[in-house]
């Protein structure tokens, strides 16, 4: 185990744990404070039983510089706490704190009416102190502390305590001591759970990782000029473009969802499309993929032959600024089962766009926001404009759906 320390006194640690699937590193945090709040809840319970005792007329005190001996001793446990919180090395000596605590409830119950003594339950939290460090060694230090406390009378003055007193001593410290273990036991399992969560989550992390890269592979890096920016690691949209036997095909999907799932249902989808290579009509084209919303376009010798699957969110940019919707009544895939292909003559210039409905959040997320977005659309000319404009848009703040634009140019 290994630990750092910044400078506002918090001590990080790792620890490397090795299973049967290899190495795992455990990280977390530890305060260096802890232990001075753990010796001021005694400090304050030591210095109220001394001086409710010494106040209230029916505590006794049978020995007061014994009694406050004991407030001494946690006082010095509190000084010793509060290096711990300046100086987090110290903390390595942690376990000599409840130590103290031990000694100094054995003197406050010798000093507060011995066996009559009120006070001894206060025991209980240096046992629980020491029981939540890891190893079965913090059950037997508790053992000892609690013994020592229980045993002080007899050290202090052997001919006072009864036979019969022994015998409830040793009835507490059995008490106290699986207190002790029931503890230890517990911060074990919490460990073990930790440790396992912390496996999970590193795996998760491993298949996320996997299934946006697979996402990424999704995007084409030449012929068209697209850009997929998830709201999650991985998301539901993407695009393609590829050859076809007498032009190209471009596809943009949108599937209902978030996150891993819904990336491994478009990466599905994709390859569905992109087996329809051969396929000239692009609504049969279409009907062969299932579960998402989208556009699929063919070109051509100047004409742009699509299917819009319930998305609506397509635009033809005319070399002369106009906009115009490329736009059908047919429902979604999946839950539609035909869709007819419509024809459009493109001339040089014109930019075919193309965008998920992350896009008008952009714009507002209103019912004008598409007029708001082609607006747009029209004050600029170029794919890559297009393109750059829209990832400006979602770089500038947080968009909550994924936000995808594919822009095809036609230069003969």
């Amino acid at each position: 185990m290994t630990s750092t320390t910044d400078r506002n006194g918090v001590t990080s640690w790792t620890t490397s744990v090795r299973d049967d699937t290899g190495p795992i590193v455990l990280t977390g945090v530890r305060a260096s404070w802890e232990p001075l709040v753990k010796q001021t809840v005694v400090a304050v319970l030591v210095v109220g039983a001394a001086v409710a005792s010494v106040l209230t007329p029916w505590l006794e005190v049978t020995d007061a510089p014994l009694m406050w001996a004991a407030v001494g001793l946690v006082l010095v446990g509190l000084l010793g706490g509060g290096l711990m919180a300046r100086w987090p090395a110290v903390t390595r000596v942690e376990l000599v704190l409840p130590a103290l605590d031990f000694l100094a409830v054995g003197l406050l119950r010798y000093g507060t009416g011995e066996a009559r003594s009120v006070f001894l339950a206060i025991v209980v939290l240096p046992v629980i102190w020491m029981a939540t460090n890891p190893g079965r060694r913090h059950v037997v230090y508790p053992l000892l502390g609690t013994a020592a406390t229980l045993l002080l009378p007899y050290v202090l003055d052997p001919e006072a305590p009864q036979p019969s007193e022994l015998v409830r001593l040793v009835v507490a410290l059995l008490v106290y001591a699986a207190a002790a273990a029931v503890t230890n036991e517990l911060a074990r399992r919490a460990d073990l759970q930790l440790s396992a969560v912390q496996r999970k989550r590193r795996v998760a992390e491993g298949e996320i990782d996997r299934a946006a890269l697979v996402q990424r592979s999704l995007r084409r890096a030449a012929g068209a000029v697209g850009v997929c920016l998830p709201s999650r690691t991985v998301g539901g949209d993407f695009y393609d473009w590829f050859p076809t036997g007498e032009g190209a095909a471009f596809t943009l999907g949108d599937v209902m969802g978030k996150g891993v799932g819904a990336g491994m249902i478009a990466a599905a989808v994709r390859s569905l499309i992109r087996s329809t290579v051969d396929e000239t009509d692009s609504g049969l084209a279409t009907g062969g993929s299932d579960l998402t919303s989208g556009q699929f376009t063919t070109c051509r010798d100047g004409h742009a032959r699509w299917v819009d699957a319930g998305h609506g969110l397509t635009v033809l940019r005319r070399a002369g600024g106009s906009v115009h919707p490329l736009r059908a009544g047919h429902l979604p895939i999946g839950v539609g089962t035909m869709w007819t292909a419509d024809t459009t003559s493109l001339d040089p210039g014109d930019v075919v766009v193309a965008v998920s409905d992350g896009v008008l959040d952009l714009f507002g997320g209103d019912l004008d926001a598409l007029d708001r977005f082609e607006t747009w659309v029209a004050s600029r000319s170029h794919a890559q404009e297009i393109v750059d404009g829209i990832a400006e848009l979602a770089a500038s703040g947080d968009h909550p759906d994924d936000v995808t634009v594919l822009c095809v140019a036609y230069r003969p």
